[in-house]
């Protein structure tokens, strides 16, 4: 017979101590931290400070105003979501097992392979398995990268940068991101041969936000010719914007290729046949590695493998 020795067993830790953890740190006050898990504001301390006592640690500092967590806090908050997260998919899967579904699997992608992987991986899932729900969420990498450690996705096609802690992410990369220039449909450009950097520099430019890994990149490919970054410039991330104001405009916009290929081919924008040494980092297959795929996770996984080698012409191990 396996006896447990966890620590939360012999705490008695409870579930309403964990929400009350998430409550704290979303309201900081634990006055309404109670009045939100429908509780007295004595029943909430008590909780509070029975599991200050199991552990040891003083998990916030009780300010005139609210309340703030301590490092030991942010600690137990961080964790308290993952498995608030994790009870809840399981009861969704239950309760989709039970409806005769197969589960749930929560995607995330930033954009260029949510239009150019996704689809038709989402697709063969489809196929196979039409009961299995699919959530895809497109984000940047850094906030997918911190839904998924609280346990809100399960598989990520997006980027790793060095500030990223890896140690429990496993990474399959897919391939490099190359970018494009584009323009409305008809522009004048369009009809100019033998395109260079130095003929566009002073055109109107639609670029990424300051700060933003493509933003540098592309400043510094102007700089490596010798020529100083355009000035006339509207800086957005966002895609309908984007795609609009090329329509009513001659201005130029830069994007990653498959985005713009995309866009292109539906006739919205046009191609401008002008090289663009810049790139954009590789993005790739990202799971926790502390945590096991569910079911529906693995048919999507599978699915990503599959279609990553028609997309990319990446063949990835199926058996990872």
């Amino acid at each position: 017979m396996t006896t447990y020795t966890h620590w939360f067993i012999r705490a008695r830790l409870k579930t309403r101590q964990l929400l009350l953890l998430v409550a704290l740190a979303e309201e900081g006050n634990i006055h309404r931290a109670a009045q939100v898990l429908n509780m007295t504001q004595p029943a909430a301390s008590k909780l509070l400070k029975d599991l200050e006592d199991v552990l040891e640690v003083p998990l916030f500092d009780r300010l005139p105003r609210g309340m703030r967590p301590t490092w030991y806090g942010e600690t137990m908050i961080r964790h308290a979501r993952v498995a608030l997260a994790s009870l809840n998919q399981a009861h969704d899967e239950l309760q989709a097992l039970k409806a005769g579904s197969f589960g749930q699997v929560n995607v995330g992608a930033i954009t260029s392979p949510g239009l150019a992987l996704l689809p038709p991986a989402v697709a063969m899932v489809k196929r196979e398995q039409p009961n299995l729900r699919v959530s895809l969420e497109i984000e940047t990498s850094p906030v997918l990268l911190e839904r998924l450690e609280q346990g809100k996705l399960d598989i990520l096609v997006a980027r790793l940068f060095a500030e990223h802690d890896k140690t429990q992410l496993r990474y399959q990369a897919l391939t490099e991101e190359p970018v494009c220039a584009l323009v409305r449909p008809g522009h004048p450009m369009l009809g100019v041969s033998g395109l260079t950097l130095r003929d566009v520099v002073g055109a109107g430019w639609i670029v990424p936000p300051a700060g933003s890994v493509l933003r540098h990149r592309f400043d510094l490919m102007f700089q490596q010719e010798g020529l100083a970054p355009p000035i006339n410039t509207v800086e957005t991330a966002a895609l309908l914007f984007t795609t609009r104001m090329l329509q009513q405009s001659d201005m130029v916009a830069v994007l990653a290729a498959d985005v713009a290929r995309y866009y292109a081919a539906h006739g919205i924008v046009a191609l401008l046949p002008l090289e663009m040494p810049c790139h954009m980092d590789a993005f790739g297959i990202i799971t926790r590695t502390d945590r096991l795929l569910s079911p529906a996770a693995k048919v999507m996984m599978k699915a990503l493998k599959t279609a990553s080698l028609s997309v990319y012409n990446r063949r990835l191990d199926m058996a990872d």
